[in-house]
């Protein structure tokens, strides 16, 4: 638990000041006009008071407990701080100062000492290098922070890793009269990491909606984990930074930040059912539907407009994010009729009219809420002069304190007019989700449907097969890494393919040109001929792949060939395979990622997975609904389902083997890489056809 921190009820600031534009200073002002609660103790060796309270010469001269502490000091004072902080009692410390691991070895030793001590005397440290916490809570206003936006008690709940973006995305909440809960940005965060702060927030029942910002995870394992729990009961809005090479490399120099290009993240957001942002201003602005309104329990949206054009954009982004705009049932068109002005037009969108009062709007939403085929009210507002306004919102808020169906207003309106303001005011007070044009206000409820949507997705377990040998499959890896090998031999790969009952076309490996003409007449012609040479690996770039050898000369010539040019490179040996002409060339492939397991890839094979790069990945352990995904989102999925008189590839069989990769990535933890290229997919059957592993 981290009540400590977020909850304190006594705070040391240790290096408080009486210079008015240091942290020390502000860190006080700050919780004195957020109305802080809890007691405040300044330490300064010099100054017999700061911001007109008493200041203490030592920790223990405070007469009374403390939960928690800030230190402001120099960073090589900071162990011994540390220490002293838990004699003292104190549970938590919030590290303002920087001059730690973000500047080299120097600071990473003092980094460590700290560490150490806090974990001898414990004491949880939230930094270094960092901002610090708020909690609105208020019974508490603990503004245990150096930034300048104070925002008022509501829902939302932000944890960022970057301070700079916190305060950006706080802010922009704030501006949007959007309420927050807790907010945290822990800098280097050394010790208490987002994964156990994104828990404590799922735990917190005043937050409905956690806002996250990232450039990347220690550990990435940690966060899958703690977000899987906390997104079973409260979305999780996300934005990650460093997605292109030059954001990479800005991120990597902020506050020893480990972001880089990497996919990771984004697939942890999508296996855990994160929503992921790329602009900071819509997660703000979706943040805002979250903190009031219920999540639908499906895509289907009933639309309300006193305006033609704006709802005719507003449809248009609706659908473009997943929504259907269904018509409406003969009984809702029926009771319309009795609400509605003779001009209004009854289909959805419900047109009302610009002439239409608060009863117009209210018969229309009491309709909505009773069509079953409706799971979420889109309202187009303009604020018509010649209308009563005020009225119009107080039926809308009187609709939304039901709670029944989640409702969004895009307001199009004057607010240097008073009379506006107050009916801004009453929808604002309302819990009314309120937006200036039709297109933020419809992406704000596809992301309440998005997340609807994934925590409906049921993406099941993974399938174990029974049919696999492990153990023969480790004896192989185990006798390469005893050899001081990285790079597995074709026998080694195959023969783990078979192990795990990924179905190959018929191979052997063979030292010469005789016995690949053997080989070749055991398997049947025609046959494929490759080199196999562990300093070789792209075979097919260096003229080490022959395809479509149809009798014995030919095989002969193939091999002959490659042990002229390519015997410098070491000790040739040549696999000999069956060639199956005609198939879809796919690419499955794997790779290895810290702290995380593996990533898994599926796409078009061949050259096309260079030239077209129209991939999918998922994390292991991949479950068959996840395989049947990857299937799908690769732009070229119409393929796989035959065009133009061809016919289709075995989709089930293909989604098969990436379950069999699945769990041999699983098992074998120890493979770095691995690579299915071409794997061949035909209408019976899918085989693999190359395959490389590094360990």
């Amino acid at each position: 638990m981290l009540d400590s921190l977020f909850k304190p009820r006594a705070v040391a600031i240790v290096g408080a000041s009486t210079k008015e534009l240091s942290i020390g200073n502000v860190i006080i002002r700050n919780l004195q006009k957020y109305g802080y609660k809890g007691k405040i103790y300044p330490l300064n060796p010099s100054a017999s008071e700061v911001c007109g309270l008493r200041a203490y010469k030592t920790l223990d001269e405070i007469p009374d407990q403390v939960d928690l502490a800030h230190v402001i000091i120099p960073s090589k004072f900071v162990p011994q701080t540390i220490e002293d902080c838990g004699k003292k009692g104190i549970k938590a410390v919030i590290i303002n100062s920087a001059g730690f691991s973000e500047l080299g070895e120097e600071g990473a030793r003092l980094q460590e000492d700290f560490l150490r001590r806090g974990k001898e005397f414990g004491v949880r440290v939230f930094g270094p290098n960092c901002q610090g916490i708020i909690n609105s809570d208020p019974e508490l206003k603990a503004y245990c922070n150096f930034t300048f936006t104070y925002p008022d008690p509501g829902y939302v709940s932000v944890v960022a890793l970057s301070g700079g973006v916190g305060a950006l995305i706080m802010q922009a909440l704030a501006d949007l009269g959007v309420g927050q809960r807790l907010y945290a940005s822990n800098g280097n965060a050394c010790d208490i990491s987002i994964p156990e702060i994104v828990r404590y927030y799922g735990e917190d029942e005043g937050t409905k909606a956690v806002i996250l910002y990232t450039e990347g995870f220690s550990n990435p394992g940690e966060f899958l984990e703690a977000a899987r729990e906390v997104t079973a009961r409260k979305p999780i809005l996300a934005m990650k930074a460093g997605r292109t090479e030059q954001g990479a490399k800005a991120a990597s120099s902020h506050t020893g930040s480990l972001a880089g290009v990497d996919i990771a993240t984004e697939l942890i957001f999508e296996k855990t059912g994160i929503l992921s942002f790329t602009d900071e201003g819509e997660m703000a602005r979706a943040a805002m539907a979250f903190a009031t309104q219920p999540i639908p329990r499906g895509n289907h949206v009933g639309i309300i407009t006193n305006t033609g054009g704006p709802a005719v954009i507003a449809t248009d982004v609706l659908v473009s994010c997943g929504l259907d705009v269904p018509k409406l049932s003969e009984k809702s068109i029926e009771t319309l009729k009795e609400s509605q002005l003779p001009e209004a037009a009854l289909e959805n969108p419900i047109d009302v009219v610009a002439t239409a009062g608060g009863s117009q709007f209210r018969g229309a939403l009491d309709v909505l809420l009773e069509e079953d085929g409706v799971d979420s009210i889109f309202i187009n507002f303009v604020t018509a002069p010649f209308t009563d306004t005020h009225e119009v919102a107080r039926q809308i808020v009187e609709v939304n304190r039901l709670a029944k169906k989640p409702i969004v207003c895009n307001f199009m309106t004057d607010l240097s007019q008073e009379r506006f303001q107050i009916t801004r005011d009453i929808l604002k007070q309302g819990g009314v989700p309120i937006y200036a044009n039709p297109s933020d206000a419809a992406k704000a409820l596809g992301a309440l449907v998005k997340y609807g949507s994934l925590k409906r997705r049921d993406i099941g377990q993974p399938d174990t097969f029974g049919d696999v040998d492990a153990a023969k499959a480790r004896s192989i890896i185990e006798q390469a890494r005893q050899e001081g090998r990285s790079v597995l031999s074709a026998t080694d790969v195959y023969t783990i393919f078979d192990a795990y009952g990924i179905p190959v076309a018929r191979w052997r490996v063979v030292p010469n040109a005789a016995e690949a003409v053997a080989a070749a007449e055991t398997i049947g012609y025609p046959v494929v001929v490759k080199v196999d040479c562990e300093e070789i690996d792209h075979k097919s770039d260096m003229g080490g792949v022959a395809i479509n050898l149809k009798d014995a000369a030919a095989v002969r010539a193939a091999v002959e060939d490659m042990e002229s040019r390519l015997g410098s490179f070491g000790t040739l040996r040549f696999f000999v395979q069956k060639f199956l002409p005609g198939g879809r060339e796919l690419i499955i492939g794997a790779t290895a990622e810290r702290e995380l397991g593996h990533l898994v890839m599926f796409g078009l094979g061949g050259i096309y997975v260079e030239v077209l790069k129209d991939v999918a990945f998922k994390i292991a352990p991949v479950t068959k609904v996840e395989a049947g995904e990857m299937l799908s989102s690769i732009k070229t999925a119409a393929l796989l389902d035959g065009v133009r008189g061809e016919k289709g590839v075995d989709k089930e069989g293909i989604a098969n083997l990436i379950q069999r990769v699945s769990q041999l990535l699983t098992d074998l933890p120890m493979i770095q890489e691995m690579d299915m290229n071409p794997i061949m997919a035909f209408s019976d059957g899918v085989y693999a056809v190359d395959g490389r592993i590094r360990i």
